[in-house]
């Protein structure tokens, strides 16, 4: 009786803790340690799809720390009708990768990854990999400007080219945020044991 408890206490620990955000997301060696389960491993994962698309994991966890903060369950905020009514979702952004309901279904079709899951971190971050790749085949950018990375992801190949992006000055801060990150995260990598 003992023993079934107390699997059953693990089995719950586990699947709670990959539910929710790590605690310190500002270090990337603390989200790899405190994700090092025994079924899934962040590091492996973001390892896995930086040899697939040959974006470095400092630019796919920055990516994923600054659309969702490492929430699973991430969405845009609700519109409000007649200002206090929560109403419709500004988009269908969705998960640890925010991707659109449209460009995630272009991914489940050209990577043939039908059981993906926008809620599903190895899932999230080969989208994101994937998504970044894709946007740098299209439009040139060097696989680790995350700057230029990070416009094309919010903006798409297509905004990009166009340049949508120069008279947001919003989204260049953000840019700028998200390369900030990605280059501590790639310090702070050097350094993990």
């Amino acid at each position: 009786m003992r023993i079934r408890t107390l699997l059953a206490l693990v089995l719950l620990a586990l699947v709670a803790g990959c539910a929710t955000a790590p605690r310190q997301t500002r270090n990337i060696c603390a989200v790899f340690d405190q994700r090092d389960g025994v079924f899934t491993s962040w590091q492996r994962s973001a390892e896995k799809a930086q040899a697939k698309y040959g974006i470095p994991v400092p630019i796919l966890m920055a990516t994923m720390y600054v659309e969702s903060g490492f929430q699973p369950n991430a969405r845009p905020p609700r519109t409000k009708l007649f200002g206090f009514i929560p109403w419709t979702r500004q988009s269908t952004a969705y998960g640890y990768s925010q991707a659109l309901d449209g460009t995630w279904s272009h991914y489940q079709s050209e990577t043939g990854n039908w059981t993906g899951r926008r809620t599903n971190f190895a899932d999230a971050i080969d989208f994101i990999a994937w998504y970044h790749y894709s946007n740098s085949q299209a439009t040139g950018i060097q696989r680790n400007d995350a700057y230029s990375l990070y416009l094309a992801y919010y903006s798409g190949p297509t905004g990009y080219k166009r340049g949508d992006w120069r008279s947001n000055g919003q989204l260049q801060k953000t840019a700028q945020k998200f390369a900030n990150m990605a280059a501590t995260y790639q310090q702070q990598l050097n350094g993990c044991n």
